[in-house]
């Protein structure tokens, strides 16, 4: 499976900066639709028993950034440019709101760009990583 690599430059929220909208999996903690709706963000929840790619495909036509703890959207294979709007993956125990609350907070004011990337989120940092913008080419048989 082809790697993503990182990209390095770090990112500012600007003022004129569109405000991303949000669309949250289902296995993303309430506490967190709770923060962005009290800080003004649009969000929703997915809809119970949406496939990853239903998911996908909804943040695609919508706009919307996909936040999840699925690593299945790590495959950038099946993710790419052309398949989802951005990604944001949740590498913070369901368990600890609090931790997943205040590295959301950082990353909402490190980012400006979200359309094209997957946003690695940890406790301790951010990263943000282009999503390939080509799918595996299937020769004939």
């Amino acid at each position: 499976m082809p790697q993503i690599s990182p990209k390095v430059k770090t990112m500012s929220l600007s003022p004129s900066s569109q405000r991303p909208r949000f669309l949250l999996d289902e296995n993303v903690d309430r506490a967190l639709e709770k923060f962005l709706k009290s800080n003004g963000f649009d969000t929703s929840y997915a809809p119970k028993g949406f496939s990853n790619g239903k998911l996908a495909e909804f943040s695609r036509l919508e706009k919307l950034v996909l936040v999840t703890n699925d690593d299945d959207f790590t495959n950038s294979e099946l993710y790419t440019k052309d398949s989802v709007f951005s990604i944001v993956l949740l590498r913070i125990p369901q368990k600890d709101p609090e931790a997943l609350l205040k590295a959301f907070s950082r990353m909402l004011k490190e980012v400006e760009e979200f359309e094209g990337y997957l946003i690695e989120l940890t406790k301790e940092k951010s990263e943000t990583f282009p999503l390939p913008t080509w799918t595996k080419y299937k020769f004939p048989k």
